[in-house]
């Protein structure tokens, strides 16, 4: 059976469903859905998905689905009793782009299609001159912008014109013979650029819009947009073609966009906005500032039009109940009437995914483990965000509506390409609009922060930073931006292009200068989804953390211990690099003893206050792993200070340098090879956690079973000989500990049986196990991995996301040859791999016990862990 290009939905008749999502798109799948359970919505049908990747396939809009779109519209125009192109009861259509992924305002929208010099009399006959020709104005406008590729701002700046000429705020301010001029210029400009009139045929309008929408899936914002938030680039784009209802009818009819809750705060109260005598676009485009739905102000909607305000509330809880989360919604009133044009899960801030998440648990809408599976694991990261630090210096000089939470420092600048070339030299930057549109998605993503001097709190801006986890202001008061783009003021304060500034989205405040931040308190809504995690999960969390500092944290972020403490990183403090540096320039055994022994004193203390904040969790402790190289300087300055610091000639610390310089270190002299040829550094690191440990238990602070990590192991022999020296040392203290080793080499993983009898557990290193499977050196292959994602060699980036069947499988192989040989063997992963969403669901699959991640991302792995384990499988996802 030949699969259908085309589906219709109404009240009567509906040929769709919400779990049609993937053929008609997000868009289509809700609006079949709504006419599903009684909500008011424009009937209409939409094209699938299947038919854009048809249109991409190369056959474009074929003559079957042409033909197939205009039976369809003969269906629609009987539901409706009007007739396209009738020059006396014109139906009129809006085609709307509808991604499987929500993708605000990146794709194209046409409205008003079917209005030409003919049908706009016969729509002035029916509902009044000034509205048909109203509508006449926005369709060429938009039309001719999206279809024929014209600049917006031509025709833009024509409507300002008019409206200063006036004084009129808006398009809904002008009369009927000012439109009638717009409508002749904008035809004019059409002329000039494109050589030809505007379509008259109603049929090429139709035909065309779609041809457009379709071709939207490719523009330049869409594939940014897609890339920066990795959706697929295969699934197309639908298009939904739906009678219009028309906001910009009279003072009775209206536009606006609502959320079931507040998507900044996650109160259980609707909030939105609203524009009366207007049509959609005006409310998200950030041209005109909006009205809010409730509140104080006398010019809501809730008092403006009461009934309507309340019908609009109960299609909320109705929507919010069915779909069992926060809806985004897009309505028109119509004379009057209501109408629902779109509905979809709302995007917003962490702080609102939280409290909104645990509100509906204990509300009974949904389950902990379908709360769980709901939130976003960037989500998460937004949370951990900065704020700032309070402080009575802080100058605030423009405050706006605070869009979207979160705090960001940088310097000013104007243009979204500005934005990019900042970010690309490592610069911090806030971009300064007067307001965003979808063109400026690479500039906004490269942006650390957003203010624009119009649009409200549903604008483009607004919704795009939020869905980003950025803050973002808008509607700054009395925000001047210079046409030059050299310069803002706001009263009597100008701030130049490149000067710095910091935002606070949570208020709306915008200050001079960079302002310094502080880790933010975590709300009891987070505590709780946290236990739920705890709850659901089915491996362990831990953290990398090298220093009492970072367990610390690490601790406060819910680690269950550390999984790889880097105890070189505690050489590196500024107070201690001159003591690994005399161990490596020593000429003799007194000196060599002499920096070994503070050195162990120093480590012995760091294990213990490691130890003690930890409070029993379990601490995986890796012996020292880089090539001593590493901690000798380059530079001429550094080594006679170093020279005079050890009472040694300039010219013996050089040539120290140059005899344990490596052509490639990190296949070098490292790790256990350390071992084999100085042994001593390994017995100092031994002595110093063992003694940690006991002193511990003498002073009866923490009972603590360290293990002892030894990297980069090749060869069973060379486990053995680096497990003897251990051993040795720990027969010096009554104390519990385990010996492991890292999986970060091919061999190892081949040789895991052999390995695991003497391991007590294996921790996958999987940043060096990718370099050495792969052949990749993590610093140097960015300068090629882009153009090896653009030919698809590599789907992601092997170092952010597992290599799962080169990498993968010696993980498997690993596990299952140590497994032979030690049945109850421990297995982590310390890797970046650890916090990716994507490995984690491979790691848990392969068997793994833990895994560890930076001390800032144990709570999006927590995620992850409870979405890819036991929650995903009761809801039945996996």
């Amino acid at each position: 059976m030949e699969e259908k290009l085309i589906y219709y939905f109404s009240q009567d008749k509906c040929e769709g469903n919400a779990e049609m999502k993937s053929l008609l798109g997000g868009k289509g799948a809700n609006l079949a859905e709504m006419c599903n359970i009684g909500i008011p919505v424009p009937p209409g049908f939409t094209i699938s998905t299947s038919a854009c990747k048809s249109y991409y396939q190369g056959n474009g809009l074929s003559d079957d689905l042409c033909s197939t779109i205009k039976e369809y519209m003969t269906i629609l125009e009987n539901d409706i009793g009007c007739k396209f192109g009738d020059s006396n009861n014109p139906l009129l259509v809006s085609i709307r782009s509808g991604s499987v992924n929500s993708m605000p305002g990146m794709l194209d929208t046409i409205l008003n299609a079917g209005l030409n010099d003919t049908t706009v009399i016969g729509l002035a006959k029916k509902s009044g001159e000034r509205f048909a020709y109203d509508s006449y104005c926005r369709f060429i406008m938009m039309y001719s912008n999206v279809v024929l590729q014209l600049d917006h701002q031509l025709f833009q700046s024509i409507i300002d014109n008019e409206r200063q000429k006036n004084g009129a705020k808006s398009l809904a301010d002008l009369n009927v013979d000012v439109l009638k001029r717009i409508v002749c210029d904008f035809k004019k400009i059409v002329h000039e650029k494109t050589e030809k009139h505007f379509p008259q045929d109603i049929e090429e309008q139709l035909l065309s819009s779609v041809n457009a929408v379709f071709a939207s899936w490719q523009n330049e914002r869409a594939v940014s947009y897609r890339k920066i938030h990795n959706i697929p680039e295969n699934l197309g784009t639908a298009v939904n073609v739906q009678a219009m209802v028309f906001g910009n009818l009279n003072n009775n009819s209206a536009t606006g966009v609502i959320f079931t809750r507040n998507p900044s705060t996650g109160e259980k109260k609707c909030f939105g906005e609203f524009l009366v005598n207007a049509q959609g676009e005006d409310v998200v485009s950030g041209v005109y500032t909006p009205i809010p739905i409730n509140g104080k102000q006398e010019n809501t909607m809730e008092k403006l039009m009461s009934s309507v305000y309340q019908e609009l509330c109960e299609v909320c809880k109705k929507l919010e109940v069915h779909y069992k989360d926060m809806q985004d919604i897009e309505f028109t009133v119509q004379g009057g009437k209501l109408w629902i044009l779109q509905t979809r899960s709302g995007k917003r801030t962490a702080e609102a995914t939280v409290r909104i998440t645990v509100d509906m648990v204990n509300e009974g809408t949904i389950t902990k483990e379908e709360g769980i599976l709901k939130i976003d694991p960037k989500i998460f990261d937004n949370l951990l965000h900065p704020v700032l630090e309070a402080r009575g210096d802080q100058k605030v000089i423009g405050k706006g509506l605070p869009a979207s939470p979160g705090v960001a420092s940088g310097c000013v600048v104007f243009s979204a390409s500005d934005a990019e070339k900042a970010a690309e030299q490592g610069k911090k930057i806030i971009l300064v609009r007067l307001e965003t549109s979808s063109e400026d998605i690479n500039g906004m993503n490269a942006a650390s922060g957003i203010i624009t001097a119009r649009g409200g709190m549903t604008s483009h801006a607004a919704v795009v930073t939020r869905g980003m986890g950025k803050p973002c202001i808008c509607s700054v008061n009395g925000l001047h931006i210079d046409k030059n783009g050299n310069f803002f003021s706001v009263g009597d304060t100008t701030v130049n292009k490149g000067e710095p500034i910091t935002i606070n989205g949570g208020t709306g405040e915008v200050m001079l200068g960079i302002l310094p931040t502080i880790l933010p308190e975590l709300s009891q809504e987070f505590k709780t989804i946290i236990n739920w995690i705890d709850e659901t999960k089915m491996i362990k969390v831990r953290a990398n953390a090298d220093t009492p500092k970072d367990a610390k944290i690490a601790k406060e972020f819910g680690a269950e211990g550390i999984g790889l403490c880097r105890t070189e990183h505690m050489f590196f403090a500024s107070n201690r690099i001159e003591f690994i540096q005399r161990l490596i320039i020593a000429d003799d055994k007194t000196e060599r003893a002499s920096a070994l022994s503070k050195l162990e004193e120093m480590q012995k203390s760091d294990f213990k206050e490691i130890f003690s904040i930890m409070g029993g969790r379990e601490v995986t402790i890796r012996l020292l792993d880089p090539p001593l190289h590493e901690f000798l300087p380059d530079n001429q300055s550094t080594i006679e200070k170093i020279a005079k610091s050890l009472n040694k000639s300039v010219e013996s610390v050089k040539n120290k340098i140059v005899q344990l310089s490596e052509k490639n270190p990190m296949l070098g002299h490292r790790g256990c090879r350390l071992a084999i040829s100085h042994p001593e550094i390994y017995s100092m690191q031994t002595r110093a956690i063992l003694s940690a440990v006991d002193e511990l238990k003498k002073e009866k602070k923490a009972e603590v079973k360290p293990e002892i990590m030894i990297p980069f192991i090749m060869s069973e022999k060379e486990f053995i000989l680096i497990c003897e020296l251990l051993k040795k040392e720990a027969k010096n203290f009554d104390v519990n500990y385990s010996i492991g080793t890292m999986i970060e080499l091919p061999r190892a993983a081949l040789i895991a049986d052999k390995l695991a009898k003497h391991a007590e557990f294996f921790s996958f290193g999987t940043n060096d196990l990718t370099q050495t499977t792969m052949g990749l050196s993590r610093d140097d292959s960015v300068n090629f991995l882009n153009s090896y994602k653009e030919n698809n060699i590599f789907e992601n980036d092997p170092f952010e996301v597992l290599d799962v069947e080169g990498v993968g499988e010696l993980i498997k192989i690993a596990i299952e040859r140590g497994k032979k040989t030690r049945k109850e063997i421990k297995l982590g992963v310390c890797g970046e791999h650890g916090a990716d969403p994507r490995s984690i669901e491979f790691l848990i699959k392969s068997g793994v016990s833990y895994i560890s991640c930076s001390p800032y991302r144990v709570p999006i792995a927590k995620l992850v862990a409870a979405q890819k384990s036991k929650c995903a499988w009761i809801s039945g996802k996996q």
